[in-house]
């Protein structure tokens, strides 16, 4: 009787299709380089919650933390091919797709997050994010602010005067190197891995990072202090396969959209937290903490700073010096 009634209803349209909640729900895995703990992994959990508590059981968030699938290259070219689905990603995008527009990758060009921000809502930042999505196959939709990148050092760093000889460890990013050698150091590239060995052995003097990584590489055992430079203010961004994105109904892309700026406010806040913590917690290890004047380090840069800018796209040198100012 229970069926035959159930066919009826059906026939007659009376039955609908399953609820919201009970449909398929829409796998999204989302893409980091770093480990569990931290404020990108924060906003991944953020971002699912939201959705979760918005839209319960319509979305299937899977985090791949630690670069299970690959570093930000390798997820990239995953995205452009549509075989997953977001990634909280570093600055190789820029790199890759918009090079001529990537000013926020010079050291000692933007001081703060405000200066950044004002850079990427400037022509040159539009035409880097239009770009991009366009080269790349993805969709851009902002940033998630990171500690500011500082330098550790086994001696006391006041001015460029301080560099002259130092060994210092960056990572093989062109324009880094030109602007630290213009500045005054003798740069080295060592593998990441190996940071706190080549400290202990003196191949280098120091490095710069954000402050997580004095704190969870121990550096306070092998470096004495902190030169608060705060040279790259270099931001995760939080993009998306477009055609994953484009194969997605309005009403789902804009809750979406909704969950990434929610989980890009609370990441950046937790970022903020825990930045004040580590700080905090290398001077109690007994790292001394130095407030250079960062604008002579700048002066200093700008001969490297104005030749990588005047390579850049038409325009871009004056949004950037323009977005200072904001």
């Amino acid at each position: 009787m229970r069926k035959t009634l159930l066919a009826t209803l059906a026939t007659l349209g009376v039955l609908t299709a399953a609820p919201f909640a009970l449909a398929n729900p829409i796998e999204i895995q989302v893409n980091n380089t770093m480990s569990e703990g931290g404020s990108e992994s924060a906003a991944v959990e953020r971002f699912a919650d939201y959705l979760e508590e918005q839209a319960p059981g319509r979305f299937n968030v899977r985090p791949f933390l630690a670069g299970s699938l690959g570093g930000e290259n390798a997820v990239l070219e995953l995205l452009n091919l549509g075989q997953t689905q977001l990634s909280l990603t570093g600055g190789n995008w820029r790199q890759q797709y918009a090079a001529e527009y990537d000013a926020i990758t010079v050291p000692f060009v933007f001081a703060t997050w405000d200066e950044v921000d004002a850079y990427m809502e400037s022509p040159s930042g539009q035409a880097l994010v239009e770009q991009a999505e366009n080269q790349g196959g993805i969709k851009y939709f902002g940033t998630q602010h990171r500690g500011p990148r500082h330098m550790t050092a086994n001696k006391a760093i006041h001015t460029p005067e301080d560099l002259q000889g130092f060994r210092l460890r960056l990572p093989s990013l062109p324009v880094w190197l030109e602007v630290w050698e213009e500045i005054g150091a003798q740069v080295v590239n060592v593998p990441a891995p190996e940071i706190y060995l080549a400290m202990q052995t003196r191949q280098v003097d120091g490095h710069e990072n954000s402050l997580s990584s004095p704190y969870t590489r121990r550096l306070w055992e092998v470096q004495d202090h902190i030169i608060l430079t705060s040279h790259v203010q270099f931001p995760w961004n939080w993009v998306a396969s477009s055609r994953w994105w484009d194969g997605l109904d309005a009403d789902d892309q804009a809750l979406i959209e909704e969950a990434i700026h929610i989980a890009r406010q609370y990441g950046s806040e937790r970022e903020r937290e825990l930045d004040e913590y580590y700080l905090e917690a290398l001077q109690e290890e007994g790292m001394t903490i130095i407030e250079p004047d960062i604008e002579v380090f700048r002066e200093t840069a700008l001969p490297a700073i104005d030749r990588i800018l005047a390579d850049m796209a038409d325009g871009v040198r004056e949004d950037a010096l323009g977005a200072e100012g904001e």
